[in-house]
């Protein structure tokens, strides 16, 4: 079997790694597209997958990881703010996000892209993408060493998004950045930098979308020259003969069709959405085994990579759920890594102090929760939480906005509620940061060294903020991935966020710079208010060293702000 020969091939040393996935299923013959109903999610038994774990008090439940799992780990609350990785072969196509699966749209912008790079999908497609992608200026070692200049304490780092292109040595994918395009193990490069400056770094996973979201790849042009020529998600492995690919089976990429359900083919050409809820029923052998690859892949990366935690993409419970991105099976192939990673973790370092984000999960000890693009209203405690949003977009795409200013200010609207920020900003296909990213990261490293007293190991105060209200709401920074609207996104004088630091100081961020001289009031710090049970002893503008004019009146603490005001952005008080 292919799948097995080339991994023994290349990793002499995991032969043994290949009997825990079974070989590949026999498929059902094609019924017609949108024939098949999908079957109910609600009513099917959870799978539990076959797979040995690493020995441990975790058991592949999520009762047992709840039992078990001690909490929150330390260095999370300290470290708030993360940069997001989000770097693979789809910035190739300079066309943003999901560029995989909409070169396969006609019409649509990847399309367009794509036909004028690389040629028509029926003959050159995703798969030509990466053969062809290499980074050369891809220089982690650089890269985050910038990054920690910018003031993060994380990293976020892709390891295969929905295209099922594994950014590692990956013994259960031969799809993967070592065998070919950069030939290079990405996720051991930016792991290796990560350490070197005592970095912490978690590895993303999003392949679980991939049957579903790969089936743009199955279809064809509706019109013009190529109607009706299938794309090259149909080719089989046979017909690799003779090509670059000899060898390597489609399959293991693009997934199998599974248009026949009712749905799936709609949906595959729409802005965003999982193929409808339900089970794949005729293809249950397949699934069963998609589900297993899917998690012996992450495994793989854990015990070779020892990531300080693990990501998945979703909008429900969890992967393979049934419903929603989980579509398709149910498994218990998410608690099962889980428990792996956790098990490892204490052999390995004596503590768990790891973790798991599961997007939007409900709260579970054991998993960190993710807030994509917007940041809550509210003061979230419930668990612990990392809001995320690209500057531009998640994949790079020219002309989006260059501005410390919103990248600061998102930072700022989550602390202040009790989470903490991962920001994307675009790498280009070649693996450089340019010139006005790079700017931008060190505007924002200027501004973190002033104030990070009032950000690293924060948490929330009685109330997030004050300052202008919008339909009864505090007017806060819009949601969305991060371009021209933030940027010139206006606040006042009036508008302050809170936080209390790590030495347990008060922390007022006016989401604006004042000019010199003025009068500011911060109405929630007054003598009268509910918030404070102490009188202010002292104030302290962060980043000036003489003193300021301030005092505390029964309807708030009035600051006079120096007469001269060298800063960008937002200012902060330190209040005892």
């Amino acid at each position: 079997m292919f799948f097995t020969s080339i991994n023994q091939a290349q990793n002499p040393k995991h032969t043994s790694d290949s009997k825990l996935l079974p070989p590949f299923p026999q498929i059902p013959e094609k019924q017609p597209v949108n024939s098949v109903q999908m079957g109910d999610w609600r009513s099917f038994p959870e799978v539990k997958l076959d797979i040995p774990i690493a020995e441990g008090p975790f058991e592949p439940t999520w009762k047992s990881i709840e039992e078990n799992y001690p909490g929150e780990p330390a260095w999370l609350r300290d470290a708030k703010f993360g940069i997001w990785v989000h770097f693979g072969p789809q910035s190739a196509g300079e066309s943003g996000d999901w560029y995989a699966r909409r070169l396969y749209s006609q019409g649509t912008k990847a399309n367009k892209n794509h036909l004028k790079r690389y040629g028509h999908p029926s003959e050159v497609g995703y798969k030509e993408v990466l053969r062809d992608w290499n980074p050369t200026k891809l220089d982690p070692e650089t890269l985050v060493k910038i990054y920690k200049d910018a003031g993060a304490r994380f990293l976020m780092i892709q390891g295969v998004h929905h295209d099922q292109f594994d950014s590692w040595n990956s013994h259960y994918n031969p799809w993967n950045s070592v065998n070919m395009g950069p030939k290079r193990d990405l996720i051991g490069e930016w792991a290796k930098a990560s350490r070197a400056v005592g970095m912490r770094f978690g590895v993303t996973f999003h392949h679980e979308y991939s049957w579903w979201w790969w089936q743009t790849a199955f279809g064809s042009d509706k019109e013009g020259d190529k109607k009706g020529i299938p794309y090259d998600g149909n080719l089989t492995l046979a017909d690799g003969k003779g090509k670059w690919w000899e060898g390597y089976d489609p399959r293991l990429l693009y997934g199998i069709d599974l248009r026949e359900y009712k749905g799936v083919e709609e949906k595959a050409h729409s802005d965003w959405s999982p193929a409808p809820a339900g089970i794949f029923i005729n293809h249950l052998e397949y699934a069963k085994w998609y589900s297993t690859q899917w998690a012996l892949r992450m495994m793989d990366v854990v015990e070779n990579y020892d990531p300080d935690f693990i990501y998945t993409d979703g909008t429900v419970q969890g992967p393979f759920t049934g419903n929603g991105t989980g579509t398709g099976i149910k498994t218990n192939a998410m608690p099962l890594v889980m428990a792996d990673f956790y098990n490892r973790a204490l052999q390995r370092r004596g503590e768990v102090n790891t973790f798991s984000i599961v997007k939007f999960r409900h709260k579970t000890n054991g998993t960190v929760n993710t807030e994509e693009f917007g940041v809550p209203e509210k003061i979230n405690t419930n668990q612990p939480w990392i809001a995320e949003a690209p500057v531009g977009d998640w994949f790079y795409e020219p002309d989006f906005t260059y501005d410390s200013g919103m990248m600061i200010r998102y930072v700022i609207e989550a602390i202040a509620r009790d989470g903490n920020a991962a920001l994307c900003i675009s790498i280009l296909p070649d693996g450089s940061l340019d010139e006005g990213s790079q700017k931008m990261l060190k505007e924002v490293g200027v501004w973190m060294r002033r104030n990070g007293e009032a950000v690293y190991g924060s948490h929330a105060w009685n109330i997030p903020g004050e300052g202008e209200q919008i339909n009864g709401k505090l007017k806060m920074l819009p949601g969305g991935k991060l371009e021209e609207k933030h940027a010139n996104f206006k606040f006042s004088t009036q508008d302050f966020r809170f936080t209390v630091g790590k030495n347990g100081h008060l922390y007022a961020f006016c989401m604006t710079v004042p000019e010199p001289g003025t009068n500011l009031k911060i109405k929630s710090l007054g003598k009268d208010t509910k918030y404070l049970n102490k009188a202010i002893k002292t104030v302290e503008l962060l980043g000036y060293e003489g003193k300021i004019e301030w005092k505390q009146e029964a309807d708030g603490l009035s600051i006079t702000c120096p007469n001269k005001m060298p800063f960008e952005t937002s200012i902060v008080f330190k209040i005892e």
